[in-house]
């Protein structure tokens, strides 16, 4: 499939070291579209959308905020921890804004899955229903994401 030229300058700037060390598509050999498509797909075969999981990963992420070198209990079954590094990202999809650098880890107490997040794949998830690509830092499987933040 041929790429108009602005799906080429999304893909280039999700290559790893643009706008990221690692990039966000992972060894994952499939077309951009497919990678959103078969996750939104997921999604609505889980009763989920991405407007949910966006706004639940926003809260652990806004109730850890204050929290430094250390861990917080949320809601008596989520041990959530968050390093804020320096500096802005931008969304690799030429949204307007940056999204301030920080990792969120969630531990989820009850079921042991643990999964780790930054502000950008808030807006990703939310925005554009993009995880990232299999095999990338940040990816994780919707219904993984779900059993755990759920």
């Amino acid at each position: 499939m041929k790429l108009d030229p602005f799906e080429q300058k999304i893909i280039e700037k999700m290559q790893p070291g643009v706008l990221s060390l690692n990039g966000f598509l992972g060894n994952d050999d499939r077309h951009l579209h497919e990678v959103i498509e078969d996750d939104f797909n997921k999604l609505k075969s889980l009763n989920k959308s991405q407007a949910e999981i966006a706004e639940r990963l926003e809260y652990f992420t806004q109730k850890s905020k204050d929290i430094i070198e250390d861990y917080i209990i949320i809601d008596g079954k989520y041990q959530v921890s968050q390093e804020i590094w320096r500096g802005l990202i931008i969304c690799p999809f030429n949204h307007k804004g940056t999204f301030k650098k920080a990792t969120i880890k969630l531990l989820n107490l009850e079921n042991k899955l643990e999964i780790q997040w930054t502000p950008l794949n808030i807006h990703m998830i939310k925005e554009h229903c993009f995880f990232e690509g299999k095999g990338s830092h940040f990816r994780y499987e919707p219904e993984c994401i779900i059993k755990a933040i759920f």
